[in-house]
């Protein structure tokens, strides 16, 4: 299984030789197995890269990532046909009933509400990760009530001060989008492997948002970056902070009585939302989590 996150941070050439990605400096070079590799990260724009190796990335599902001149994420290379029966799945998908995407999202937020409160238990304030607790099973088909909204709005106030704001330009802010923005390569990859489509969501429906899916699917994991963010990001937004992240999918989370990746557990858990989208699985089959 790949397990590799490739960040390319200096300037070089990018070439495929013989079922390797080879990374070319003035200096030396370097060969990865694209076996080994989960994803590939740049993180300066001065990276000559072949057809080819683009081409081998796609086959073997490679997640690339594209960052801007602040070297933060802003694009991603994904193959058009993750699956060899992409056809039928996107069928599949276009045929997904609004109680089963109403269910499969009641389940969504559900798992992000209570891992949101097991983060202020461990981290903030137990007084408001007990609220959280209690707005679970308040959560109804399609999140009606909008229990989501009202959680996040407790929830980073807890987290991060009470002045704290989404909207503000913070080193905080900063290594929370960084963060969402691997995470979100992550779960493109799992749907698009799985031969589904990334842009028709069952919550986010935005004509604009290329991710829909993986934006609705992506909500229980974003603790995961809220935890990393919280435990060590202080002061500046530093390069080891952005590796860190980035190493994010690497770490172990509880999951099935074991131990597993945060990217093993990100496809699992993809695979059993899309089964229950399909009505092969109940939304209440769907392997629980943890996050700390």
């Amino acid at each position: 299984m790949a397990f590799r996150d490739v960040v390319i941070a200096s300037p070089c050439k990018l070439s495929y030789k013989g079922g390797y990605l080879v990374v070319r400096k003035e200096d030396d070079t370097a060969k990865v197995h694209l076996s080994e590799i989960s994803s590939v990260v740049l993180q300066t724009n001065q990276v000559y890269i072949s057809a080819y190796l683009l081409s081998e990335l796609a086959k073997a599902k490679v997640s690339f990532v594209v960052a801007d001149e602040k070297r933060n994420p802003i694009g991603q290379y994904l193959p058009l046909y993750g699956a060899h029966n992409t056809s039928k799945r996107i069928g599949e998908q276009l045929e997904w009933t609004e109680p089963a995407k109403k269910r499969v999202w009641q389940r969504v937020v559900r798992d992000k509400i209570a891992h949101q409160s097991r983060i202020l238990n461990a981290r903030a304030s137990e007084e408001e990760g007990e609220l959280l607790a209690t707005l679970v099973p308040e959560v109804r088909s399609g999140d009606t009530t909008n229990r989501e909204a009202y959680a996040a709005r407790v929830y980073f106030r807890a987290l991060f001060g009470q002045g704290f704001s989404r909207d503000d330009d913070t080193p905080v802010n900063a290594a929370l989008n960084y963060g969402y923005g691997i995470l979100l390569s992550a779960v493109n990859r799992e749907i698009v492997a799985r031969g589904y489509l990334t842009q028709c969501g069952i919550c986010h429906r935005s004509e604009f948002n290329q991710f829909n899916l993986s934006c609705d699917l992506m909500e229980p994991f974003r603790p995961i970056v809220d935890r990393l963010v919280f435990d060590n990001i202080d002061g500046d937004f530093t390069r080891d902070d952005k590796y860190l992240l980035i190493d994010m999918m690497n770490q172990c989370i509880p999951y099935r009585g074991g131990s597993y990746r945060v990217g093993s557990v990100v496809g699992l858990y993809v695979r059993d939302c899309l089964s229950a989208l399909n009505r092969r699985l109940s939304i209440d089959e769907i392997e629980a989590f943890d996050v700390l």
